[in-house]
């Protein structure tokens, strides 16, 4: 049956009318979509870093010249089992997340993406607060800071499907990598902003570190509603072109890409503006061609990036460098280095991927050179704060690269090719697959780090090693394929 969904502006389309056309331009709005998104999302991941940030506060700590537990802490999290405790909380929140995804983007492709994205923030800032409320209640039951991170992880899962549909609504497939590549660093930025924020008022209380970040989460929510265009065609906009065809070969060497017809911004009928309304259904978009593979990449590759957002700073308290363990203040700011490195990550990833036009082999590229990094900085992030800040950077680069390439341009790619026909209201449930499924790594990631900890970092390390082994494993086919298609192109 079709769906037709519909128009409702934002309120500041009311208040003040100059922001509609022929007054604004289609780029104007374009660009003004971009920055809203990104700020939205950047709100959503600061408010995900203080769990990583109060870890070390939270679960037994460790004297300055010694690496034994001391009795500060947090009950529950401040005894022998702290470690595993907090690794459990972690998995609360990302199970739920992950689960929440799936959801999500069943139902925003179906509903107005704005105010579902408001919800989703509101409730988001509103049990991060709940849990930061724990400092001053003097909580110390597990089940309350389990039920707050479960509830939150469900609001935290709206955010993604949404900003992704809403951006590729807008943006074409030209440029598509490095455009995404730059606005994806909304994850890092907000890690960062997060991890700034959360560290700084640390002194005062942990609870300080997640009333702020909810705070933050909650104004932008408000941005939002007030501002936020979901699709050019709310405002009389032709949409751009989905451009790309991506189909299985009939001898299974994997995905071949064709580029449609040159003029993308034809106006549509009636029938077609209709037919493409229609939402796809949540198996039928397991089975699009290049999804299964990039959703379990993913997988793998979301597991190691949340085990750094998760346990960085935890790792760099607990690890002395230069045979000097730092403050929980310090530890905290320094794990910033990784999401710095993170941006220019993602921006590489999406512009060399964009030069060659071969989404998996970029992703292979990135993971395979990811591994010698992560063996450099457990060997020698130690050795002084010089060595540990750039092998960081580059762990953060190579890690982040694919994670943010899969998530945006390669998602948006999958969920507006050719074989959905017709139909561009597959976006945000393409995208909840593959965050989705990504995001069950993400859960299991810091929660096996909370266990594998207690043998030592090496063998976390080795996990995570090995998760890249796999992440890159499951792009082979397509690589060979792109390959394949480069060489006969010539």
């Amino acid at each position: 049956m079709m769906q037709t969904r519909s128009i409702t502006l934002p309120p500041a389309f009311s208040i003040f009318p100059t922001l509609n056309p022929p007054h604004k331009t289609f780029t104007f709005h374009q660009i003004c979509v971009l920055i809203i998104t990104f700020l939205a999302y950047a709100s959503f991941h600061a408010s995900r870093k203080p769990p990583s940030i109060v870890k070390s506060v939270l679960g037994p700590s460790v004297r300055s010249n010694s690496s034994s537990p001391d009795s500060e802490g947090w009950a529950p999290f401040n005894g022998s089992e702290g470690t595993r405790r907090l690794g459990e909380l972690d998995l609360a929140f990302l199970s739920s997340y992950a689960l929440g995804m799936y959801f999500a983007g069943h139902v925003g492709d179906r509903i107005d993406l704005r105010i579902f994205l408001v919800f989703g923030m509101m409730g988001s800032g509103i049990f991060t607060l709940v849990f930061g409320l724990g400092f001053w209640f003097d909580v110390h039951l597990l089940g309350y800071y389990l039920i707050v991170q479960i509830v939150c992880g469900l609001f935290q899962s709206i955010g993604w499907p949404c900003v992704v549909a809403v951006v590729g609504n807008w943006c074409g497939k030209e440029k598509r990598g490095l455009v995404m590549g730059v606005w994806n660093s909304h994850t890092s930025v907000g890690n960062i902003v997060g991890s700034v924020i959360a560290s700084s008022v640390l002194g005062f209380g942990w609870g300080w570190s997640f009333v702020l970040p909810g705070f933050l989460v909650i104004a932008s929510g408000f941005l939002v509603f007030s501002c936020l265009v979901v699709s050019p065609r709310d405002l009389g906009f032709e949409e751009p072109g989905k451009e790309i065809e991506l189909s299985v070969e009939e001898n299974g060497e994997g995905v071949s890409r064709k580029s449609e017809a040159e003029d993308t911004n034809l106006l549509e009928t009636p029938e077609d503006s209709d037919s493409s309304l229609v939402a796809i259904g949540f198996l039928e978009a397991w089975r699009l061609p290049g999804v299964a593979p990039f959703a379990f990449c993913l997988f793998f590759s979301k597991l190691v990036a949340y085990t750094f957002l998760y346990w960085l700073p935890y790792y760099l308290r607990h690890t002395a460098v230069a045979g000097v363990h730092l403050s929980h203040k310090t530890a905290g700011i320094l794990s910033t280095i990784f999401d710095i490195g993170g941006v220019f990550g993602g921006i590489s990833a999406g512009f060399i991927s964009d030069k060659i036009q071969a989404r998996a082999l970029t992703s292979i590229t990135f993971l395979s050179l990811s591994i010698p990094a992560l063996v450099l900085y457990r060997i020698y992030g130690s050795v002084s704060m010089f060595t540990n800040i750039a092998l960081m950077f580059i762990s953060g680069l190579l890690v982040n690269g694919p994670y943010a390439l899969i998530t945006t341009a390669v998602a948006a790619d999958l969920g507006t090719q050719d074989s959905i026909k017709g139909s561009n209201r597959a976006l945000a449930t393409v995208t909840a697959i593959i965050d989705g499924t990504g995001s069950i790594g993400a859960a299991l990631g810091p929660l096996l780090a909370g266990y594998i900890s207690s043998r030592g970092w090496n063998s976390v390390f080795f996990m995570l090693i090995v998760s890249v082994f796999f992440a890159a494993l499951f792009l082979v086919r397509l690589a060979k394929a792109e390959i394949k298609e480069r060489t006969s192109s010539r």
